[in-house]
């Protein structure tokens, strides 16, 4: 079996303000209702691939179990790092799960944000490739240059016509001439940060090649342990891993390293332009999402969220709007994106990591308005889920109901309310949420007090 990995720690700046922080772009749902982590990981929901690692952040930890569900898909390991320490270390960390598994098995080692439109066509190469890492060599795949892009790190393979071909060097990210001239050359490919391994063949390399970091890792797999369907490794030890690509730490150092080039339609969808050429277009070559309207306009890209969107008499420009920020920009200047989200860091907002739903075990929160001593926001509860038992130390709340049943209990009185029905919490009352229905609740909550921020939470019990 071939155990895929899927990496999703990733934040894409570039496509901010929809991509945050706290849900970034592997989770937004753009194509056609499926993100695409959901993508990756149904990519290799077939035969011949057992079921998938999953390695990603822990504040993610909800979205990814929730996106896996909507699919029907059981991952065999939902990995969580408490912070990001780039591509070398879950590489073997998957090639350790594997093996306790299968001492036999390959792992197949994917980003999760990488839109791939002629899947089968990637998964022909991928098995095609298979006998190559079983004898012992890590195989790269190598995307098929359709343009001199200097967004990405190149591969020079050994000429010929072979499936699978030796790696001759890996180069850094090109100016457009030098691009350009791999592009003619014809022996150059992109890298596209994929991988297949035998589980012990990378075991091994990381022994040879990163003798510390290996040991480093083998401790942290030492603290593992379950939390839910997730599986947590302890924070400290963790944080002390090199933050390091597997490129740098093993790629470039061994000498069992091959290539398989491959043309299946891939992009890695970093930024709104790249966004816009994969998806269709109208006549003008105009492409909306959500409520969208243009007019005398020409190669635009629009995103709504919530609001109408209208785009008159422009070109290749993109307006991508959320319910808190606007971004207005020439597709050309695409790239620049990342440089304003650097300066709202910078500032401390709030716009960069944060959307104004923020996604719970149990459903989500939307933030509506907020002010001086109040704050309103929506709340969706899933069915058959709990919020934990909770009190406040500086706000009361009110709860509306606007759709399903919900259990309500404060203070220990419990009881059912329905359709506009409401409650009130007093400051200080331990209270908590029960959805025992068959569809989700949506209520209205209203907090009122002198601070009204999320640390003003005392939990007495978790929910479920």
């Amino acid at each position: 079996m071939i155990f895929p990995c899927i990496l999703s720690g990733g934040v894409g700046s570039r496509l901010w303000p929809l991509s945050r922080k706290d849900r970034p772009k592997q989770f937004l749902p753009l194509f056609d209702g499926e993100s695409l982590f959901q993508k990756t990981c149904k990519r290799v929901n077939t035969e011949g691939f057992a079921a998938p690692i999953v390695i990603g952040s822990n504040t993610h930890r909800f979205q990814m179990g929730e996106q896996l569900s909507d699919l029907g898909i059981a991952a065999n390991t939902i990995l969580l790092e408490p912070i990001g320490r780039n591509t070398a270390p879950p590489a073997l960390i998957a090639a350790i799960i594997a093996e306790e598994t299968d001492p036999d098995a390959l792992v197949l080692l994917l980003p999760s944000d990488h839109l791939i439109r002629k899947e089968d066509v990637f998964l022909q190469k991928v098995h095609a490739a298979e006998k190559t890492a079983r004898e012992g060599s890590i195989v790269t795949f190598g995307i098929t240059p359709t343009e001199p892009n200097t967004g990405y790190g190149y591969i020079k393979v050994a000429a010929g016509d072979a499936p699978v071909r030796a790696v001759e060097e890996f180069v850094e990210k090109p100016d457009y001439a030098k691009a350009k001239d791999f592009l003619q050359d014809g022996s150059y490919v992109w890298n596209a940060g994929i991988f297949l391994y035998a589980a012990r063949t990378m075991i091994d390399a990381f022994q040879k090649h990163q003798p510390k970091l290996y040991e480093d890792v083998v401790a942290v797999m030492r603290t593992r342990h379950s939390d839910l369907d997730f599986t947590r490794l302890d924070q400290d030890a963790f944080e002390k891993l090199d933050n390091i690509s597997i490129d740098y730490a093993i790629m470039e150092k061994a000498d069992n390293v091959y290539c398989a080039p491959v043309a299946p339609e891939w992009d890695d969808l970093g930024s709104w332009s790249a966004i816009w050429t994969v998806l269709d277009k109208d006549e003008e070559g105009n492409t909306g999402l959500g409520d969208t309207r243009f007019l005398d306009s020409r190669n635009c890209l629009a995103y709504s969220q919530q609001s109408l969107v209208s785009v008159i008499g422009l070109e290749d420009v993109m307006v991508i709007a959320t319910s808190d920020s606007v971004l207005v920009a020439h597709k050309d200047s695409a790239q620049d994106v990342k440089r304003v989200v650097e300066e709202l860091k910078e500032e401390g907002r709030n716009e960069v990591d944060r959307h104004t739903r923020a996604y719970k075990p149990w459903g989500y929160t939307e933030r509506i308005s907020a002010g001086d001593r109040f704050a309103v926001q929506s709340m969706m509860i899933k069915p058959g889920k709990q919020l934990s038992l909770q009190s406040h130390l500086h706000r009361t709340e009110h709860w509306v109901v606007v759709s399903g049943t919900v259990e309500i209990t404060i203070d220990g009185q419990k009881s059912l309310l329905t359709e506009n029905q409401s409650a009130y919490v007093p400051l200080g009352a331990r209270h908590t949420l029960h959805n025992p229905g068959k569809i989700p609740v949506r209520m209205i909550e209203i907090q009122s007090g002198t601070y009204l921020a999320e640390d003003d939470i005392q939990r007495h019990q978790d929910g479920t």
